[in-house]
């Protein structure tokens, strides 16, 4: 009976991991840009081919973009504290609370522009910390270009 079950959980784990209908990509979310019909703050997906990429909400292809027209890829971080959290649980413990104002949340973002003839447009996209570089690595392969850290440019005004 064990064997059974062993030998149809070695069959049944490979089915449901590649049984899920959505679509290739990356979960992101839309930070604001040239794309018209996208809020800020809207959940998307960014789908990379051989020699394009486009960006998808609800299985519906926002834009499509050639490889060839990216002009620059950019990524940066966000770091802050967690305020907010902090008061919110040093109302129940002041002793938590006073630890969670010590510590920082990151947010990702990787930014594109592009030029594809007399289209132009640009857009930032927050990324899963996890997905972020494997994110880069997929833009800097089908474009050739090298992303820009934008933390690390210094910017006087």
């Amino acid at each position: 009976m064990r064997r059974f079950v062993a030998v149809l959980l070695c069959f049944l784990f490979p089915v449901t991991v590649f049984a899920n209908d959505s679509q290739n990509g990356y979960k992101v979310i839309y930070d604001g840009g040239s794309l018209t019909g996208l809020k800020s703050g809207t959940g998307v997906r960014l789908v990379v081919g051989e020699k394009d990429f486009q960006i998808v909400q609800d299985k519906t292809v926002i834009v499509t973009i050639p490889a060839g027209s990216v002009t620059e890829i950019s990524y940066g971080q966000d770091v802050h504290r967690r305020v907010g959290a902090a008061i919110g649980i040093a109302v129940f413990t002041l002793g938590l609370g006073a630890l969670m104002a010590l510590t920082k949340s990151k947010k990702h973002f990787v930014g594109l522009t592009w030029a594809n003839g007399d289209a132009k447009g640009g857009f930032a996209m927050q990324c899963d910390k996890n997905e972020y570089r494997g994110i880069l690595a997929a833009l800097e392969g089908i474009t050739g270009k090298k992303a820009i850290d934008s933390d690390a440019m210094n910017v006087k005004n």
